[in-house]
C-alpha cells in the first residue's frame, strides 16, 4: 500500500508538469513521513510477538521476525528503488 500511496502522489506531481525524475524525487521526499510511520507502527505492533517467551512463542516469534524484516525491506524498496525505477521508465517515455 505504501508504494501505491507514493506512486499516486508522484503521478499527481507529474501531471502538473514536472518531469518524471523531479516528480519521483519530490514524491519520495514528501511521502517519506507517511511511509515511514505506517511501517513503524506495523513493526512496533509485532515487537511483543517477537520477544514473547510464553505458550505459542515457538510459532509467534519466527512469524513476527519475518514480518518485521519484510516491513523493513519493503519500506526501503518503496522509498529508494520504486522512485528510481519510476524515473527511469517514464524518463525513457518522455
Amino acid at each position: 500500500m505504501n508504494g501505491v500511496v507514493l506512486l499516486s502522489y508522484v503521478r499527481t506531481i507529474q501531471e502538473s508538469g514536472k518531469p518524471a525524475g523531479g516528480a519521483a524525487y519530490e514524491g519520495a521526499q514528501v511521502r517519506y513521513r507517511p511511509v515511514m510511520l505506517t511501517a513503524l507502527v506495523a513493526s512496533l505492533g509485532f515487537i511483543p510477538m517477537a520477544l514473547s517467551h510464553g505458550m505459542g512463542a515457538e510459532v509467534q516469534r519466527p512469524l513476527a521476525t519475518v514480518v518485521i524484516g519484510g516491513l523493513i525491506t519493503s519500506t526501503t524498496l518503496t522509498l529508494l528503488v520504486l522512485p528510481t525505477v519510476y524515473a527511469w521508465v517514464f524518463r525513457a517515455k518522455e
